[in-house]
């Protein structure tokens, strides 16, 4: 078979230009999207003796459903010229065989909504880089009895009945002999395959103020964590407070507060406004567990935009100008309420409402943030608005800073006009 294994890839790239040529373009691509694998698959004693051959052309599981019932009408076509092309150098019998891929597929058991493997390892990678202990200040053990039965668990080391006398062993007794971040890849606890809710507790528990008291560092991590797990569609929001510190859990991002976050995201990396990311993810964070606090949130969100674009502009404001006088010094810098429209081009009227009540939206926000957000304290009879209203008061905040950062950037950031 020395023939073939030294210029397989010359006789079926030749087989591919003799298809393409013959208006045989489907059989072609096939070829050029196959990895082949060359076996021998019979022999034939007759004449002399004949070694027959196939030529397997493995594809991906998808593409090869793709080719439905036109499989072996493929086979044959590639099969008819690479005989034209084989003669020339042997008598052996050669066949063609379109076949799926096999490989193995890590995540094949993951539904839709589960966490990838690849998401999971760049969170692992992220705590390695920053030399996080995932433990806190507690022990290995007592950190993973708080989700595992250890006992119940086998142990690696025939000294041992269960994993918690193992983890003791060798990362208390001798804690040399396990890496400082074994956790990820043992398989006892499957983290990077298992189900996506013990993923999400064991981030819980890394963040949680009995593992990690320090308050900033906690929200570090979360955010950290938040980066990757959104691009599934999952974060992690604060539940309650323990002595005053957050207690996280996971939840699914709901697709209207994906849509509007991702965006405010965006304007804030448009911006180089850090300050404004912070106040992003705590909006984030509190829309369905606290909507008063969300209400704030986006009012704080847009007098962040404000005064980051009139900083910008070198607009010289005061500290204590209030969203009203902030909006209004933007609308007049950004020119959002345009003067030289005129009254007989289509629509003028229209745009100017519109233009304008843009503006006032961010005082109606004021106002709910007076009314219902967190800024002020509430007497035993009052009533919050619910997580329908916070995204409301978001959608209106994100609508608001896109625009105007849109505006800054097409009449001004082209330009270079900018500090």
């Amino acid at each position: 078979m020395g023939y073939i294994s030294e210029k397989y890839e010359a006789y079926l790239a030749t087989a591919a230009e003799l298809l393409t040529a013959e208006g045989m373009i489907e059989a072609a691509d096939a070829l050029r999207k196959s990895t082949p694998k060359v076996e021998e698959t019979g022999y034939d004693n007759w004449n002399g003796g004949t070694t027959i051959w196939t030529i397997y052309l493995r594809m991906e599981p998808a593409t090869y459903a793709g080719l439905g019932a036109n499989r072996e009408a493929l086979e044959e076509q590639i099969s008819n010229r690479l005989k034209l092309i084989l003669e020339q150098y042997t008598d052996d019998w050669f066949g063609i065989k379109i076949v799926p891929e096999v490989k193995p597929r890590p995540e094949w058991r993951q539904t839709e909504g589960d966490i990838s493997r690849v998401t999971r390892q760049n969170v692992f990678d992220g705590l390695r880089i920053d030399n996080v202990v995932w433990s806190g200040r507690l022990e290995e053990v007592e950190f993973l009895e708080r989700l595992y039965d250890l006992k119940s668990l086998p142990s690696y080391d025939s000294r041992f009945r269960d994993a918690a006398g193992d983890i003791w062993q060798h990362r208390v007794n001798n804690p040399q002999d396990w890496s400082d971040d074994w956790i990820y890849g043992d398989a006892r606890f499957n983290l990077l395959q298992g189900p996506s809710d013990l993923f999400l507790r064991f981030l819980c528990e890394i963040v949680h103020p009995v593992v990690r008291p320090d308050r900033n560092e906690a929200l570090k991590l979360v955010q950290q964590f938040n980066d990757q797990l959104r691009l599934e569609g999952w974060h992690l929001v604060e539940e309650e407070r323990i002595a005053g510190r957050p207690r996280f859990v996971g939840q699914r991002i709901r697709n209207s507060d994906g849509r509007s976050v991702s965006r405010a995201r965006t304007v804030a990396d448009a911006l180089d406004a850090g300050w404004m990311q912070k106040e992003i993810a705590r909006l984030e964070n509190a829309v369905d567990r606290d909507p008063a606090l969300a209400i704030g949130t986006a009012k704080e969100l847009v007098e962040s935009c404000c005064k980051s674009i009139l900083s910008k502009r070198s607009v010289s404001i005061s500290r204590n100008d209030d969203l009203p006088k902030l909006t209004k010094a933007l609308a007049k810098e950004l020119k959002l309420v345009p003067e030289g429209i005129s009254d007989e081009a289509k629509g003028a009227n229209t745009i100017r409402l519109i233009l304008q009540n843009l503006s006032a939206m961010t005082q109606h926000l004021a106002e709910l943030r007076g009314l219902y957000g967190s800024g002020h304290g509430r007497d035993g009879k009052h009533r919050g608005l619910e997580p329908r209203h916070a995204r409301l008061a978001v959608g209106a905040a994100v609508a608001f800073i896109d625009f105007v950062t849109e505006t800054y950037h097409q009449r001004y950031a082209s330009n270079h006009d900018e500090n």
